[in-house]
């Protein structure tokens, strides 16, 4: 499949709700002692505009890696493509040794979803999904698996463009 080139988005058009997925603290052993510093891994999301984002920050304290990874964030925003208040078909995103499942669910069903997916899933602004996660449970390979999951959603009117039909053939 070839490589999709990606439209920048820009992040002061859209009401960006921020959160926290993991906090990591991370000791580094030097000479003079151990220098502690922290990593922060953050999820930005538009649930109106179906769009959502991940980054990540490091500081020597919380709130500073925190405030670096909202703005690494809001530099790697993407289009969720969804069908009402679900996603439009069956999609397995993967990263690393991570992967992430998502299935369509009807009205009422509620995010079905752990940790790292749910807070991707809710940025998103998607109410009806299933999820598993496969593989590891390291939150930054789970967190890139579901972007890479729901970058794979495609549009029916993309896909019957692709196939020559009208959207009614579909």
């Amino acid at each position: 499949m070839a490589a999709v080139p990606v439209k920048k988005i820009d992040p002061k058009a859209f009401n960006l709700k921020e959160q926290v997925v993991s906090i990591n603290r991370v000791t580094k052993v030097v000479k003079g002692g151990k220098n502690l510093s922290f990593s922060a891994l953050v999820v930005v999301g538009d649930p109106d505009q179906r769009v959502v984002g991940f980054g990540t920050g490091k500081a020597k304290e919380v709130p500073s890696a925190i405030k670096k990874g909202i703005e690494a964030a809001k530099k790697n925003l993407h289009h969720v493509n969804t069908v009402g208040s679900s996603i439009p078909h069956v999609v397995l995103g993967k990263f690393g040794a991570g992967a992430v499942l998502l299935k369509p669910a009807p009205e009422g069903t509620g995010v079905i979803a752990g940790g790292p997916v749910r807070a991707v899933i809710q940025a998103a602004g998607i109410h009806n999904v299933l999820t598993k996660s496969l593989g590891t449970h390291n939150p930054h390979n789970v967190v890139k698996a579901t972007i890479a999951a729901l970058d794979q959603l495609r549009d029916k009117t993309v896909v019957a463009d692709l196939r020559g039909l009208a959207v009614e053939n579909l």
